[in-house]
């Protein structure tokens, strides 16, 4: 057999996807497993297909053109795609590939059928299995068939769907070559697909199985609805038998054709729960082999099964380490702080070195371990209602594992519940002093930061930043600090609870915090706005501004009339303001300061929507609607039986959230100021590396983890060349995952449900944060640097982290995927007196670009409308 274009599948193993493709790397690697079988095969290889291409000119042309062309163009893709086809096709396979091809045939029989299976470079890999991309043909018999199928299957590999499915992945089409899969044709009583882990609710300890009659290709094509049985600790656990009214089967002549299934088979079971349960085993044994969860494509030949195809479920979001055997549950910690995307290695390691709780990394996102504390009697349900005010779909989720009674242990209280020892901290008092000390206490502990760390270089720098995080988290967990934290909150709550059942009044904190002080992150959003009026007056700066391409737009203001003056309002909001950016949570991010282009559209918008002194104005107006609803308030409370006690209350409490509430937004300011310093100093360390030779650029060691970052500066060398690449690439798969609000150490992820039937059919329900009803154009943003807003718009995004603050003074309304009443999105709605509605799942998917949409911030849900 010539092994340049011909190798049989038994000598084929999972590293050589190189040279067979990826299904060809799957089956000879399953081929070696005992006790499964796989028809016999051979795989003509890429080497076959280069040669091949290289004889059609017009295939590299047809290639240079499709890489020019946009994603979006879907008319363009099939155009170029369909001529690439052609070409491929039209090449005479050369008279020695045709030899080696047809010696493999005669091994097995030249009029033996076959199945002849496309098998693609990035096809069936861990992080994008492209399952359905290319082709396959069936039965097909005699020489000249499979060579002319072959040539087929080397065309297929630009479809229109396989373009576009490369490009929504990455994957550069020059890149990826085709080999062919030729196998004996299997005559199956039944076929199907073996999921070993849940597709749906991603549950590892759960196989599914899908069963038809004869071939799979009615399955795979929804032809028929198939049986499907679930099976978990070896026994069917439910089952539904479908309907089952054709099949296809195999023609003696070659190909296939559909069939109808006799009446009296159409109900009965493809499988019976043994072989579904014996099949399953298989699966365990398939899967332990490739180590994740498989996709397997089975059918059954005379009591046996034959396994056609394996590949790894790529949607299933991937699982915390744990350590032990334990059950354990996971809480996101990216739908607390309104980041739900991946996070680079020193990202999360920085996050974990630095954060209050143990954190745990999966998929790029990190997870909090609250099994204990669910438990445990005295702490359940102190951690539902705190994770139900941030997030009540979180609760829910955890809820439903509650329900469930067997995963979560119920443990004995090992203490009495209560205050902690020495007994309960003393509630502050209301005094605005007590703000503006906190700030101080920040900013001398973050200046102290920055000159200290000065000094520090080499492995000294890390042993600092150790100590440094230590003060980071005493800073964090100031008792004072918390207090003032909660001080706010608790008042939010109080008014909001005892307002609606004294006047009926739903969310009246949300007007009466309007414009609170010491909000630093609406101040930020203001601030903005002044920067526009320096530089509105100013036509030739705003004509620069318009036609911005780079982050160096600063040094060239100084030329122009009135430039020096731009830059100057420019540099100070970054002076104040240029630690943040969208993500800021994970430190590889680039900060304002680094990239101050992304803030420029911002500006001009606030150039074009806004007149002069906006800010003050919008900051006074919000004072004094806040200044109103209190005075309105108390009113009607003195009108009220007991009324004099109920005003006298609540005037305290409003005078307590109008001290406190604003500094709610401080800490995240403090933490990411202190995270700023860090990245300078790690930054020049990454320019020593790069001069050393270690790494090839700086952003490369984004892609380790802190502490090994510390090894690779101790060491001066990288001992594995190939870690940043292989980060890379699974960072960029990770970003194809949604993570879960919970999820469980079987895999199972759960979004949890609102439960609510007082919402109009149609509308898409969420968690009301800031009161009042707007309607108006969505504008759908994923991208704050690609945000193009105009005054009436409302935004909906994933999520809004403080940098999105300063898009907030543009806009009439808000609706985020992620958030609850307490995070930061929603508190910088309700300063600025947004109607918002956060939670709403799929909100980005379910409302189109520019379809007018009514937000019901008070109710919490929001109208598409005609």
């Amino acid at each position: 057999m010539n092994q340049q274009y011909v190798w049989d599948l038994q000598d084929v193993d999972a590293t050589q996807v190189a040279l067979v493709g990826g299904k060809g790397a799957h089956l000879g690697a399953l081929s070696r497993i005992e006790g499964v079988r796989v028809p016999g095969g051979f795989c003509v290889t890429t080497e076959a297909f280069r040669r091949v291409v290289a004889q059609a000119p017009p295939v590299d042309d047809l290639l240079d053109r499709l890489s020019r062309v946009d994603a979006d163009d879907r008319e363009a893709i099939r155009t170029l795609s369909a001529q690439i086809r052609r070409a491929v096709e039209e090449i005479a396979v050369p008279d020695d590939l045709a030899a080696a091809i047809t010696g493999a045939l005669a091994r097995s029989g030249e009029r033996a059928a076959y199945a002849v299976r496309s098998s693609a470079t990035a096809e069936d890999l861990p992080t994008a299995s492209f399952a359905g991309q290319q082709d396959t043909y069936l039965n097909v018999i005699g020489p000249a068939a499979v060579l002319r199928h072959i040539s087929r299957c080397w065309a297929s590999l630009f479809t229109e769907r396989a373009v576009i499915y490369r490009r929504r992945n990455g994957i550069d089409d020059r890149s990826v070559h085709m080999a062919v899969v030729v196998q004996q044709m299997a005559f199956p009583h039944a076929s199907g697909i073996l999921f070993t882990a849940d597709p749906v609710t991603g549950n590892r300890k759960v196989a599914t199985v899908d069963a038809g009659f004869g071939l799979g290709e009615a399955l795979v094509s929804g032809l028929v609805n198939p049986d499907v049985f679930a099976v978990r600790d070896g026994e069917v656990v439910t089952r539904a038998i479908a309907a089952k009214q054709r099949a296809v089967t195999a023609l003696p002549a070659g190909g296939t054709r559909e069939v109808a299934i006799d009446a009296q088979q159409q109900e009965q079971p493809a499988l019976t729960d043994a072989q579904v349960v014996r099949l399953v085993e298989l699966g365990r044994r398939i899967e332990a082999h490739f180590g994740s969860p498989q996709d397997i494509e089975w059918c059954l030949v005379d009591d046996g099964f034959r396994i056609v195809q394996s590949r790894p479920i790529t949607t299933l979001f991937p699982v915390p380490q744990s350590g032990d055997r334990e059950n354990h549950v996971y809480v996101s910690v990216g739908h607390g702080q309104m980041m739900t995307d991946p996070m680079k290695p020193l990202g999360f390691s920085m996050w974990q070195l630095t954060a209050m709780v143990p954190m745990h990394e999966a998929g790029g996102r990190l997870f909090v371990d609250v099994t204990a504390r669910l438990a445990s009697p005295a702490s359940r349900a102190g951690l539902l209602d705190a994770l139900g005010k941030g997030d009540p779909l979180v609760r829910d989720a955890l809820e439903t594992v509650l329900d469930r009674g067997d995963f979560v242990p119920s443990l004995p209280d090992t203490a009495p519940a209560g205050p902690p020892p020495g007994g309960a901290p003393a509630p502050i008092e209301t005094d605005p002093a007590v703000v503006t000390a906190l700030i101080e206490r920040s900013r001398v502990s973050i200046a102290a930061l920055e000159r200290d760390i000065r000094t520090k270089s080499g492995p000294e720098l890390f042993d600092f930043l150790l100590e440094a995080f230590e003060e980071h988290k005493r800073v964090l967990s100031d008792p004072l600090s918390i207090q003032a934290i909660m001080a706010g909150m608790e008042a939010t709550w109080w008014l909001n609870d005892k307002l609606q059942e004294w006047l009926g009044e739903k969310n009246a904190a949300d007007t009466l915090t309007l414009s609170a002080p010491d909000n630093i992150t609406s101040e930020m959003g203001l601030a903005l706005l002044d920067v526009a009026d320096v530089i509105r007056p100013l036509p030739e700066v705003v004509a620069h501004l318009q036609g911005v391409q780079d982050d160096g737009f600063l040094d060239g203001l100084a030329k122009l009339p009135g430039g020096a003056e731009a830059r100057d309002a420019i540099e100070a909001y970054l002076d104040r303001y240029g630690m943040r950016c969208v993500g800021e949570i994970d430190i590889t991010r680039p900060r304002w300061r680094e990239r101050p282009s992304t803030l420029v559209p911002v500006i001009l918008d606030n150039v074009r929507n806004f007149g002069p002194g906006a800010a003050e104005r919008r900051f006074e107006e919000g004072r004094l609607r806040a200044q109103q609803k209190e005075q309105e308030v108390l009113s009607r409370l003195r009108a009220l039986p007991d009324g004099d006690r109920k005003a006298d209350e609540t005037r305290r409490m409003i005078d307590r959230v109008r001290t406190f509430i604003g500094y709610r937004e401080y800490p995240k300011y403090g933490i990411i100021s202190r995270y700023f310093v860090y990245k300078q100093a790690l930054m020049e360390e990454a320019g020593r590396l790069v001069r050393a030779g270690v790494i090839t650029e700086p952003e490369d060691v984004f892609y380790l983890t802190f502490q090994e970052l510390h090894e690779v500066v101790r060491a001066n060398r990288l001992e594995d060349r190939e870690l940043v690449a292989q980060r890379k690439e699974a960072f960029r798969a990770y970003h194809a995952l949604t993570p879960p609000r919970v999820l469980t150490s079987d895999g199972e992820a759960l979004t949890g449900a609102y439960r609510r039937d007082d919402v109009p059919a149609g509308a898409l329900v969420g968690v009301p944060v800031s009161a009042g009803t707007v309607e108006g154009r969505a504008r759908v943003v994923l991208d704050m640097a690609e945000a193009d807003l105009e005054a009436g718009d409302i935004l909906v995004t994933a999520f809004t982290d403080p940098s999105w603050s300063p898009l907030f003074v543009g806009i009439a309304g808000l609706v985020t995927e992620v958030g609850g009443l307490m995070t930061h999105g929603a508190v910088i709605a309700r300063e600025y007196g947004l109607p918002a509605v956060v939670g709403v799942e799929r909100a980005t998917r379910l409302i189109r670009d520019g379809q007018r949409i009514r937000v019901h911030g008070t109710d919490g849900y929001v109208e598409i409308l005609p």
